[in-house]
């Protein structure tokens, strides 16, 4: 089993497939494991004939292999140095990457912090911000990542898990909580948004982000609810993705 290990991190990948790399961000929040990608598709089995994708399990993920401190105050940055740190580890430079739930925050701060070394992007099914349900991130992790965290650490305590995300998510109550829009705005990078529309996912955000980039697009909506919108989303994908493959 593969590992990268930086510090007192200790980050479990696996990889597949060969070509162009492909980052990609599972969902589930916090919880975020190579485990969760079965549905609505896999993307490493889905995308391995085309690029060679890279997955990892989120640091101290329930159920993950990857391990390392509670960033109380760098919560977003830690875990995307994780993955530009995974990525330096591999030898890759520049990538594409694929992001599910919360993988769209996280895709938007990689390609703040590291712009020149992502191409392009695509985000299914984006986490953001909703204000029907403001605090849902906060009480969802609250409930069912912190106290198993606690269990397996016990150096790490609920009121370090309520600052961990109240400085995540109740802070940046606004938006996609790692960028503002004016950032948006400004990105050149290439985005491809497949947009959802339940409380974690938002519709209304995703597509706001969408008319805000410059260089966007969008699959078809709903794009889950039958096999065949699915596979149109996935191919949707995989000719945005070898579009701006380099030298492609």
């Amino acid at each position: 089993m593969p590992f990268y290990d930086t510090g007192s991190t200790r980050i479990y990948y696996e990889e597949v497939g060969s070509g162009f790399p492909l980052l990609i961000i599972p969902g589930g929040g916090l919880n975020s494991t190579i485990a969760a990608l079965q549905a609505p598709f896999n993307p490493m089995e889905t995308y391995k004939a085309n690029f060679r994708c890279i997955s990892s399990d989120l640091r101290n993920a329930n159920l993950g292999r990857s391990t390392g401190p509670l960033e109380i105050e760098n919560p977003w940055d830690a875990y995307s140095e994780d993955h530009l740190g995974l990525m330096d580890h591999l030898g890759i430079n520049k990538f594409l990457v694929m992001g599910f739930c919360i993988g769209g925050p996280m895709i938007h701060n990689l390609m703040r912090l590291a712009p020149d070394r992502i191409i392009a992007a695509a985000m299914m099914q984006p986490s953001g911000y909703r204000s029907e349900t403001p605090d849902i991130f906060y009480q969802n992790n609250i409930t069912s990542w912190g106290p198993p965290l606690c269990e397996r650490n016990p150096e790490v305590t609920m009121d370090m898990v309520h600052d961990f995300l109240t400085n995540m998510y109740t802070n940046r109550a606004d938006f996609v909580f790692t960028v503002s829009r004016d950032f948006v705005k400004a990105n050149q990078i290439p985005i491809l948004i497949a947009p959802d529309d339940v409380p974690a996912h938002p519709y209304k955000t995703a597509m706001e982000v969408a008319n805000l980039s410059p260089n966007s697009e969008v699959t078809i909506y709903p794009w889950k609810d039958s096999q065949d919108h699915i596979n149109e989303a996935v191919e949707h994908a995989r000719r945005f993705l070898k579009d701006h493959e380099p030298n492609s």
